[in-house]
């Protein structure tokens, strides 16, 4: 197993320069990247200022500009790193990255380690509370569907989930603000933030409170569509096991349906399950909604990534990605290692 770890850890190496060359590649072609938004930028000051108004909007060394002179676009192109070949640039960032020095955000013009900090407390709210509800909600939902498959409860549960998991995230959030967030029904929930302003001067029970109160509706507008997945793979899961010999057999023995399923049933049935735990549980801390922050006015991971795509902040794409790149790497290697270690008949071993 050792040796397996090994291999995997190596090989992550090569998936992760593929992963950031094929982006750096990308925003090399990218058009109206750091470098020509500020010359834009100064032109129209120019313009405003009575400068030159013959600078109307070529870019610089990339087209040509009149408003700003070859000096002036050096010393921009200095400042965002620019002066640079592509290739020393690439080299460069990774040299950083090793060192976990990700560089300062163009945009927001701080540190992209202390701003994707304090980002992280939304996202992880929202990736906690989404992960632990849809499996403690689904599982057991999963297991009883499972047991009365074909009753009304089976057909009016599988009603709802899957009604629940087509109505679109952000249109459900739509829906709760205007029901609930002071729309045009009642005014119960609010709907801006995790806490409230001066939530600093509270006890520790209000601001539990306060807290939890904030999550209610962006917590239910994301998780709400994650039911049904799970539940169904829950369900087929169990159904699978239920019709196994081993199982007529326990039940030929005289067990009782209890022991049958949670002593026999339950393990083997739960294996596809718990092995996705890493992979899921990364996902949702990770993998904020941008709709969602955008609805219920919650600055995460999520509004900065897109924030960051469309003002070509660079730092903050290529580190956001360098992270969760290793953090998906990792969760899968922790799915196949949970695979081992939940049927200790699977070895990786023997497979090679």
């Amino acid at each position: 197993m050792a040796s397996y770890i090994l291999r995997r850890l190596l090989l992550m190496i090569p998936t992760l320069l593929g992963v950031m060359l094929v982006t750096f590649l990308v925003l090399q072609f990218v058009p109206g990247g750091p470098v020509e938004r500020m010359i834009s930028l100064m032109e129209k000051e120019n313009m405003v200022g009575g400068g030159d108004a013959t600078g109307s909007g070529a870019f610089s060394s990339y087209r040509g500009s009149k408003g700003l002179d070859s000096e002036q676009i050096a010393e921009l192109q200095k400042l965002y790193g620019f002066d640079k070949p592509a290739p020393e640039r690439f080299v460069i960032m990774l040299s950083n990255y090793l060192r976990f020095d990700f560089g300062e955000s163009y945009y927001h013009h701080r540190r992209v380690v202390d701003l994707v900090i304090d980002k992280l407390p939304v996202s992880i709210s929202l990736g906690m509370w989404t992960f632990f509800l849809t499996y403690l909600v689904s599982i057991p939902l999963g297991i009883r569907k499972a047991v009365h498959h074909g009753s009304k409860f089976d057909t009016v549960t599988s009603t709802l989930i899957l009604a629940g998991y087509s109505i679109p995230g952000f249109v459900l959030g739509v829906l709760l603000i205007v029901l609930f967030g002071g729309g045009s029904f009642w005014d119960i929930f609010p709907m801006r933030g995790i806490v409230s302003d001066g939530w600093d001067t509270l006890s520790w029970s209000a601001k539990i409170t306060d807290y939890l109160w904030h999550m209610v509706l962006p917590i239910t507008a994301s998780v709400v569509g994650s039911f049904a997945i799970m539940t169904m793979l829950t369900k087929n899961s169990f159904l699978e096991e239920i019709s196994k010999q081993y199982v007529l057999t326990a039940r030929a023995k005289g067990l009782s349906e209890g022991a049958v399923l949670y002593r026999h049933i339950f393990r083997n049935a739960m294996i596809p399950l718990v092995t996705g735990f890493p992979s899921s549980f990364v996902a949702a801390f990770f993998s904020g909604s941008l709709l969602i922050e955008t609805i219920f006015s919650l600055d995460g991971l999520g509004l900065l990534g897109y924030e960051s795509v469309i003002n070509r902040d660079y730092p903050v794409v290529m580190a956001t990605l360098y992270f969760y790149t290793i953090l998906g790497l990792l969760s899968k290697l922790l799915t196949d290692l949970t695979y081992v270690w939940i049927d200790p008949r699977i070895s990786f071993e023997e497979a090679q």
